[in-house]
């Protein structure tokens, strides 16, 4: 007869994004998260794998918590810029908030880990692609609306906020610099209109 699980997965791996989230992977450890969980080793790994794979599985969990929340601001009915605009400063106030110094955990795994890992750079590049459909969508509506001009590109301006807004979030992790992040939106939003 199998055993029954003596702990709740899915608030296992809660407690592993918050721990991946403030260390980085290479700074995590095995016994890291044994003791941070609660959980013994070998339930994790039979539970979740390797510690990649439970890498791996926070990161997924990560971009369930953050892609509805993505789709909901940018696919509101009405008016799209000012969505857009109000995703703008909320990037710019987490990028030197309170949460400034964890960042945003795509970004920290692309930093740390994308150049050499393929599944952790296929997850960023999923995170980014879908992030900018979701801006590109909204900016042509904005377009459609008439609150874009006609000569905008939509997809390429959609690309330029990306960019602009992953390097908003490593400036705001490496310095928390306000003035910085503040003028660079600040000229993303003039590009606008």
């Amino acid at each position: 007869m199998a055993r029954t699980k003596e702990f709740d997965p899915a608030a296992a791996l809660q407690s592993a994004l918050e721990l991946f989230w403030e260390r980085g992977y290479e700074a995590t450890s095995m016994a890291d998260l044994v003791e941070r969980l609660g959980v013994g080793r070998a339930s994790l790994y039979a539970t979740f794998g390797s510690k990649h794979d439970l890498y791996l599985a926070a990161l997924d969990r990560y971009e369930e918590l953050v892609g509805p929340r993505l789709l909901a601001e940018l696919s509101q009915p009405g008016p799209a810029l000012p969505a857009v605009r109000a995703l703008l400063r909320r990037f710019a106030l987490e990028a030197v908030g309170e949460q400034r110094e964890r960042g945003c955990f795509v970004v920290n795994t692309a930093a740390e880990l994308a150049s050499h890992d393929s599944e952790s750079a296929r997850r960023v590049l999923a995170s980014w692609d879908q992030l900018e459909t979701l801006l590109a969508s909204a900016l042509t509506r904005a377009r459609a609306q008439g609150e874009l001009g006609a000569g905008k590109d939509p997809r390429a301006l959609a690309r330029l906020l990306l960019v602009l807004l992953q390097g908003v979030r490593v400036i705001g992790k490496a310095t928390g610099d306000d003035g910085r992040v503040r003028d660079a939106i600040a000229q993303a939003e003039s590009l606008l209109g």
